[in-house]
């Protein structure tokens, strides 16, 4: 769905995750060919072995490999490759920066940290487009092993501007300046927060060893949620945000959120169900079998395609100093 997607450089650079995707699985295959495909009883190929000293015993190259071993490698190459698939689709088609818009005040600075970093990939694709367009302008190559050289101190540098640049933003906008706090309400915020984390690992340890008291497990993941969120609220008192055209959550978004929670909940009901059905056995060998409840979630995860709202191509123009216009509520930058 191309109304979705922006025009910017990084917009339709999608196929690199998917050749990294396709890498991954590969590799992940390969890997488990050299360094022994044993497991199971159906034999494909018998590979030399290659003897090892003493001191890498547990390793072994070589050997029979086996279409179980193989398979195995395949199914976990591919759970790899789709969350690379996930964050590709995420970095291309998802605005970060209006995400932060509505991050809680407790969270903001977690939120900016996160948005600098899923936006570094895109912003070095957008260098290594606008170098190679520079280079091509000059006559210069821009295919090789010695244009791959020629491209990496261009980049560097480029990437070194925007983190001034970017710093200098934050700095004239007042990030990371704070109200004025009592030191008894931070003493207790702090409190609050570090009791809501470790009330939540206790909890979750209650629940997941079947030995520990009824008291221990859902009560206490309970009460320390509640502290954290507590603790979160009184912390996001002292920080001050002011927004031009503040982003609206309207209909649009609210469908994209819940398709996914939906396909969540339904993935983990369906794994709790019949969890062969998303594991395939292979041993015994057997072929996938078709999981309709998983399915129903996939599809459901599909419907951003068509409930999402259109992106307005004119909203992102070009350049370091173009100003964004656009739906109201995108972050100027």
């Amino acid at each position: 769905m191309n109304e979705r997607r922006s025009d910017a450089p990084w917009a339709g650079f999608f196929r690199a995750y998917l050749v990294l995707a396709a890498v991954v699985v590969v590799l992940r295959v390969a890997l488990r060919i050299i360094f022994g495909g044993d497991y199971g009883t159906h034999a494909i190929l018998v590979l030399p072995v290659v003897p090892l000293p003493d001191w890498m015993v547990g390793i072994k190259i070589g050997g029979p490999i086996t279409l179980e071993s193989v398979l195995a490698a395949f199914y976990d190459g591919l759970r790899l490759a789709t969350l690379i698939l996930c964050i590709g689709a995420a970095n291309v088609l998802a605005d970060a920066k209006r995400l932060l818009a509505i991050v809680p005040n407790a969270l903001y600075e977690i939120g900016a940290t996160l948005v600098v970093a899923l936006t570094v990939a895109p912003q070095l694709v957008e260098s290594v487009l606008r170098v190679r367009r520079a280079r091509r302008i000059r006559g210069g190559s821009t295919k090789g092993f010695r244009a791959l050289l020629g491209l990496f101190m261009p980049v560097l540098q480029d990437a070194l501007d925007r983190s001034l640049s970017l710093a200098a933003a934050m700095d004239s906008r007042g990030y990371g300046r704070t109200a004025d706090v009592p030191v008894r309400s931070r003493r207790l915020t702090g409190g609050l927060v570090l009791a809501g984390l470790g009330g939540i690992c206790v909890g979750l340890y209650g629940l997941l060893d079947g030995a520990s008291p009824g008291w221990l497990g859902l009560p206490v993941v309970v009460l320390g949620t509640a502290a954290g969120i507590a603790g979160m609220w009184l912390s996001g008192r002292r920080i001050r945000r002011t927004a031009y055209r503040p982003d609206v959550w309207q209909l649009p978004e609210t469908l994209v959120a819940a398709t996914g929670l939906t396909c969540a909940v339904v993935m983990v009901i369906a794994g709790s169900i019949d969890p062969t059905s998303l594991n395939p056995s292979l041993v015994p060998l057997e072929w996938p079998a078709f999981a309709p409840l998983a399915s129903a979630g996939v599809l459901v995860a599909l419907l951003p395609a068509w409930v999402a709202p259109p992106v307005r191509l004119e909203a992102t123009v070009s350049g370091d100093a173009g100003a964004r216009v656009g739906r109201p509520g995108a972050i100027r930058s």
